[in-house]
């Protein structure tokens, strides 16, 4: 005999094939969105535009490779964190806008990458770029900013980020002329203050007496490091004013920009001397022009 279906187990049906029928509409909807989001993608970030070069290719490998390259070969004893130092050089700037970067966003890079300099070993240079550091490789006992690890690693290279970006800029970055708190303006005025903070004893500074003005209040030189020379722990200046060989001098040490320079200086109670065409470093120069008067070994 065949039994009639109750009212409850019928109603117990209907219940269940309706919560189904909501299931399968839920989930038709849910792939439906999945693939329409699927082929959207998320509009290209609209990068600032600027008149400098943009950020180095390949800028991460250069600068965790002259880190390590520092630390195990040109300084061995110092004990950096590379990958650190990289992570928190690129969060001062990245995400950023270019024409806004503070010291407060590098004070941590600041801090993590500093280390002791020698006294007497420091030499601060300004328009004499070249002739510095091949002065610095042949004579192996003074070290410029470029010496240390954070001018080591930022040599030559361009990097700024963008505020609609977690990435680097790399097509174009400010310029100096366009905005004075770009990412490598206050980079490396912080470090060349760090730098000339760490001095001690008798600092020298190479100076390019074939120009009008050796010494110039705008350079970073004249502008940063010259007031940041800690008088407790400087006692003298020595400033080398260097001629190109064969060229027709255009400042010397008896003229009015190294004058201004000797009154900054003494006005901070630190001692100052002055030498035109250091011998040790016109033999530098001399490399390339042996057959110059100047280059001879007795000379009139």
């Amino acid at each position: 005999m065949v039994r009639e279906s109750s009212p409850c187990r019928s109603q117990k049906c209907r219940c269940l094939l309706l919560g189904l029928t909501v299931i399968l509409i839920f989930g038709a909807v849910a792939v439906f969105a999945a693939v329409i989001f699927a082929g959207r993608r998320d509009p290209p970030a609209v990068l600032l535009q600027w008149k400098g070069r943009g950020s180095t290719d390949n800028l991460k490998e250069i600068m965790l490779g002259r880190c390590f390259t520092y630390t195990e070969m040109v300084n061995p004893e110092l004990r950096k964190d590379c990958l650190k130092i990289w992570e928190t050089f690129k969060n001062a700037f990245i995400s950023k806008n270019p024409c806004n970067i503070t010291e407060q966003d590098y004070q941590p890079l600041m801090e993590l990458a500093a280390h002791p300099i020698l006294c007497n070993k420091t030499l601060l240079w300004s328009k004499t770029n070249e002739l510095a550091h091949k002065y610095t490789k042949v004579q192996g006992n003074f070290l410029t900013l470029e010496d240390t690890l954070l001018g080591y690693m930022a040599d030559g290279l361009t990097w700024c980020g963008n505020p609609s970006s977690s990435e680097m800029n790399y097509q174009s970055c400010p310029h100096w002329r366009e905005c004075a708190n770009n990412p490598s303006s206050v980079y490396w005025k912080m470090a060349s203050r760090a730098f000339a903070e760490a001095a001690c004893g008798v600092v020298h500074v190479m100076l390019n007496g074939s120009i009008s003005q050796p010494f110039g209040n705008s350079s970073i030189f004249g502008s940063v490091e010259v007031h940041h020379l800690n008088p407790k722990k400087v006692h003298l200046m020595k400033i080398w004013v260097m001629h190109n060989i064969g060229g027709q001098p255009s400042d010397s040490c008896s003229g009015s920009s190294i004058k201004e320079l000797k009154s900054i200086i003494e006005g901070r109670n630190i001692a100052f001397s002055c030498e035109d065409d250091h011998r040790a470093v016109q033999l530098i120069q001399c490399v390339g022009n042996p057959e110059e008067p100047a280059c001879r070994v007795c000379r009139t």
